[in-house]
């Protein structure tokens, strides 16, 4: 007779304050919105909380007239007993280039101060040297170094000359010697299939000691079964978040996987009635952000990614330069050039901002020609300067790409940051005579132009345009009447 199973209970991070609003709401829900639930939040249970970077930094200057480095201040008043996670980009920060070592450190250090327990670190091209400066600083800290893998495919499923599993273990094995303290899976377009999120979280388990960690989106509606066979493998610790702000381009609901686990060996042990109640809160809120909800589609999954492959962002992007161009008929052409421009490139996992980069260069190489127009992201990716990809870049198309670049026809094959001069004593000349406060500094330093701008408005130096106010539950009563009246006039 087999005797009990080991208990070993699948730890959540919860993403809801964080991704969930990020992919569903274009990042836009406000601190203000988050406070009154946090409280509760913290009696969850939750293994940690990310509420924290990607975009959220960058929407907070530009869209919502909020100081960025308030919101980890202030949930951390109210959750101290819940670990606070944020997303870091590595040498970009919450930026969109690498920015010099002074920068990175100056940023972990503050970001430290203001209550980030867990740093989810990651490459767009998983260029381990990337992350060296950004672990260094979290470790010194005494803070927790999450180390990222970005998964990607060039086949239907996990294999082939690029992204097979030996790809993955390698480069956990490395991560693991520089230092990390846990391992994510950081399947950004959800392409990870459920057999695939078995093999591979069970040979990671043989193969490095730190905890390991799936996060994956619900793009491709693969989500949920993923989650369930990593968590049958052993997997640590997986990603979720609150019902109303999980599914669709965010992430699979913490609610289901409660009861799908429970008296089972990983059962998490989280109760269903409390999510329930956060849930409601959210509810009460999201009428606030309705307009920023993709509801131009009957689905909520994306099942062309299934094919295709490319995040539903990036779709959006090539829509848009298309529209530009008076050229959505060029449409399925730009669909076949993406993955010949992703090949030439040395097969970059789409993700921010690689997905851009090959994107933008998809559109050129059809309306223009290939490679007769080269953006200079373009050029500097095919440098060095975003670091070295999973293949080699075809040499016929680096060559074509850096013939009249200005740094020089001969790529780098260093760390791109250490090329980078100090950065810090300028963006403090930035903003001399405004304030001498590190945060305000880094974000003069991130954001020279828009960074700059709002802390203009934080000061009370301009005035800040009438769209970066709240909108207000009454706001919302009143567009609702309007509509109401309007189509009782109609008939």
């Amino acid at each position: 007779m087999k005797g009990t199973p080991t208990k070993n209970p699948l730890k959540i991070t919860d993403l809801t304050l964080r991704d969930g609003h990020q992919s569903n709401l274009a990042t836009r829900m406000r601190t203000e919105d988050m406070l009154p639930i946090a409280a509760e939040m913290n009696k969850a249970g939750f293994y940690s909380m990310e509420v924290w970077g990607g975009a959220t930094f960058d929407v907070a200057c530009r869209f919502l007239n909020e100081d960025p480095w308030d919101r980890p201040r202030a949930l951390k008043k109210l959750m101290p007993n819940t670990p606070l996670q944020m997303l870091l980009r590595g040498q970009n920060l919450v930026g969109y280039r690498n920015y010099a070592d002074d920068v990175v450190i100056a940023f972990v250090k503050h970001a430290a101060k203001c209550g980030i327990d867990i740093f989810r670190i990651f490459d767009a091209v998983n260029d381990e040297r990337n992350l060296e400066t950004s672990c260094k600083a979290v470790k010194e800290c005494g803070k927790h170094a999450q180390l990222s893998i970005c998964y990607s495919l060039t086949e239907p499923k996990m294999g082939g000359p690029v992204f097979n599993l030996d790809y993955y273990l390698k480069k956990a094995r490395i991560l693991e010697g520089m230092g990390a303290d846990s391992i994510c899976i950081k399947d950004m377009a959800g392409l990870i299939a459920p057999d695939d999120a078995y093999t591979l979280v069970s040979a990671l388990k043989k193969t490095v000691k730190v905890p390991i960690l799936l996060h994956t989106h619900y793009t491709s509606g693969m989500g949920s079964m993923s989650l369930l066979k990593a968590a049958e493998a052993g997997v640590d610790m997986v990603d979720t978040c609150v019902a109303p702000f999980a599914l669709r381009t965010s992430h699979p609901a913490i609610e289901p996987l409660i009861v799908a686990l429970r008296g089972t060996p990983r059962d998490t042990g989280l109760d269903l009635a409390r999510m329930l109640k956060i849930g409601e809160y959210l509810e009460s809120v999201a009428p606030k952000y309705r307009d920023f909800l993709n509801t131009t589609r009957m689905s909520i999954i994306d099942t062309n990614v299934l094919v295709h492959q490319t995040p539903g962002g990036m779709i959006s992007n090539l829509v848009a330069q298309l529209r530009q161009s008076n050229a959505l008929d060029r449409l399925d052409e730009v669909y076949e050039e993406v993955p010949k421009v992703r090949k030439e490139l040395g097969y970059p996992p789409l993700v921010t901002p690689t997905s851009q980069i090959v994107g933008v260069q998809a559109v050129q190489n059809v309306l223009a020609g290939r490679y007769k127009l080269v953006s200079t992201q373009v050029m500097d990716y095919c440098y060095g300067l975003y670091g070295r990809p999973p293949a080699p870049i075809d040499p016929e198309v680096q060559k074509m790409v850096l013939k009249h670049y200005k740094r020089g026809q001969e790529p780098i094959t260093g760390r791109p940051a250490d090329i980078i001069e100090p950065e810090l004593d300028q963006a403090r000349e930035l903003v001399k005579g405004l304030s001498s406060d590190i945060g305000d500094v880094l974000i003069a330093a991130l954001y020279p132009i828009t960074g700059l701008r709002f802390l203009k408005w934080k000061y009370g130096l301009e005035t800040p345009p009438p769209e970066v106010k709240a909108k207000t539950l009454a706001d919302v009563k009143q567009e609702d009447e309007l509509i109401a009246k309007a189509k009782a006039e109609k008939r």
